[in-house]
């Protein structure tokens, strides 16, 4: 289980375990990293609520900027910082809380324990422009499997739910399944994976089989899949036979999108 560990680490990363619990606590579903979001809320309604929320390790223009740019796509935003030793940070400058109020803008600032406060409170909500973008935030945030990615960080690769997917189908090629059509259960869109190989972990044997490339195999040992995650996928001999095995006994759990 992630815990806060305080400012060691002095990272925006360090933030979005304090303020995913204070979403949490008021209702919503968070996950982080989502279309470039430092975090996205979803609370579930006939209309989802969406918020986004967007860390720095101190309150300033270019995490203003920020928000301005996520506002179109969600219903609120929050700018979360920390909050300076002595207090005279942003957070303590009128103008600056100001300005977050005239742009409708909610700030939290978290301190070293990690309490989450409300420093300002977004007004109203924010007008919704960009349809489009808002659907994609919502899509990828209901698909991804729990919340693999902390909010905050861009030095790593982000485990989006297409990644989760193909990450599925490379475990079902390294148990012997290679006919793209025998992977639908666990990804529908297993067959436009395996041909498009956006990570190159996958490398067509013949027409209607694939295996495992070197990176494949690198990208499971470095996010290991559940050993048994795919009930119900056995490879037929076909398949079996174009990676040289003719029985493979394993069954995977189907993993939705």
């Amino acid at each position: 289980m992630q815990r806060f560990v305080g400012w060691g680490s002095a990272l925006e990363s360090s933030l979005y375990l304090p303020v995913k619990r204070f979403l949490e606590d008021r209702g919503f579903l968070v996950k982080g990293e989502v279309g470039g979001c430092d975090l996205v809320a979803l609370k579930e309604s006939e209309a989802p609520l969406v918020v986004i929320g967007e860390l720095k390790l101190s309150f300033n223009l270019e995490l203003v900027l920020q928000a301005v740019d996520r506002a179109a796509s969600s219903d609120e935003v929050w700018i979360a910082a920390k909050l300076s030793a002595r207090g005279k940070g942003r957070e303590g400058d009128a103008r600056f809380r100001n300005l977050c109020r005239r742009l409708g803008f909610g700030m939290l600032g978290v301190s070293p324990s990690g309490e989450v406060s409300i420093i300002v409170s977004p007004i109203s909500p924010m007008p919704r422009k960009d349809a489009r973008r808002r659907s994609q935030l919502i899509g990828e945030h209901r698909k991804r499997i729990g919340d693999p990615a902390v909010g905050g960080g861009s030095r790593q690769p982000i485990m989006t739910a297409y990644r989760q997917r193909a990450l599925a189908c490379a475990a079902a090629l390294a148990n012997g399944v290679s006919r793209p059509r025998d992977l639908r259960p666990i990804a529908a869109d297993a067959p436009s994976i395996l041909r498009r190989d956006v990570y190159g972990w996958f490398r067509r044997l013949e027409r209607g089989a694939y295996a495992l490339t070197e990176d494949g195999e690198k990208a499971l040992a470095r996010w290991p899949q559940p050993p048994c995650a795919i009930y119900g996928v056995v490879p037929s001999v076909a398949s079996a036979t174009a990676v040289g095995q003719l029985t493979v006994a394993q069954s995977v759990r189907p993993l939705t999108e």
